[in-house]
């Protein structure tokens, strides 16, 4: 048992990692005004151009650049729809989930039979020996790093700098930043495209670190389950880290009780992420005040200058 409960936070760390970077970047888009339901559709194109990339040039580093160029390609097409053409948010962002599901399949036929050289395992020199501490903490792939790193850099981004509020002053009133001279859409643009560009390498780092393999959907939701962390966090950054590492326990644990031969449906504990979703919505949703407080007061709102 002294062993399990390190690999297990180990491994919830490793999971969680995954959903921290992606709601990150949807917490980005969101601060701007802009809905993103295409987080899933992005995260599978990534996953595709990061596996190939990584079959064919060997190096991970090169995979998670293809991963975020892809998700940031996908997010400029999002933003040129609702941004320019002023297309609906929530339908242009499925109908855009709904085609990266298709062109990943598509395009992942011919990778489904490849596999990846040996995976690198790294390690915190002299930290990584510590008992239970070691395995649990600085074993880690330094992408777990990063998206720590992250949050705390977009923490003091949104509230300790001035290019901070300025995106936040456009996801509250667009319509007052443009009367001070700022550029709405540009900026509106500008962080559609990082945060796809997030929601790539998250897509990357499953196929190429999580899993590393290439199976048609593999993200399994993730996309979705990163969006409402993006809410339940209520747009802040330290309760999306908190958040994402809460639900990769989650699923963590099913795997756990699976390994230990609990007497359950495996398709019951295969659920449990999702279910941990659901009722997590269910009970946010209960204290409307409180999402309103919180929430961009601009989300899913389109601007028109001029208008």
């Amino acid at each position: 048992m002294s062993e399990t409960w390190p690999l297990l936070f180990a491994a919830t760390l490793n999971a969680g990692t995954i959903l921290v970077i992606a709601a990150l970047g949807l917490l980005i888009n969101e601060r701007a005004g802009i809905v993103n339901l295409g987080a899933e559709g992005m995260m599978l194109v990534a996953a595709i151009a990061g596996f190939a990339t990584a079959v064919h040039t060997g190096s991970d580093w090169l995979a998670f650049a293809a991963g975020m160029g892809a998700g940031a390609v996908m997010a400029a097409a999002l933003g040129w729809l609702v941004i320019w053409l002023n297309t609906n948010q929530y339908a242009t962002g499925l109908a855009l989930s709904l085609f990266g599901a298709g062109f990943s399949a598509f395009v992942g036929i011919k990778y489904s039979q490849e596999k990846l050289s040996e995976r690198m395992h790294f390690e915190i020199p002299g930290l990584a020996d510590i008992p239970i501490l070691g395995p649990a903490l600085f074993r880690q792939h330094p992408l777990v790093y990063v998206a720590i790193a992250l949050t705390v850099a977009l923490s003091w981004f949104l509230y300790r700098s001035r290019a901070g509020l300025v995106l936040r002053a456009v996801g509250e009133s667009p319509e007052s930043a443009h009367a001070l001279g700022y550029p709405v859409r540009r900026i509106r643009f500008i962080a559609v495209i990082v945060g796809g560009a997030l929601c790539g390498l998250a897509g990357a780092y499953v196929s190429v670190v999580y899993t590393p393999l290439w199976v048609e959907g593999m993200t399994a939701g993730k996309g979705w389950i990163a969006l409402a962390l993006t809410t339940f966090a209520t747009w802040r950054p330290a309760r999306v880290l908190l958040g994402g590492m809460l639900f990769g326990g989650v699923t963590m644990l099913q795997f756990h009780l699976q390994g230990e031969g609990v007497q359950v449906a495996s398709q019951l504990l295969t659920s449990l992420p999702y279910l941990a979703t659901v009722a997590v919505l269910v009970l946010i949703s209960r204290n409307a005040a409180w999402i309103r407080a919180n929430m961009p007061a601009s989300l899913g709102k389109p601007f028109v200058p001029g208008s």
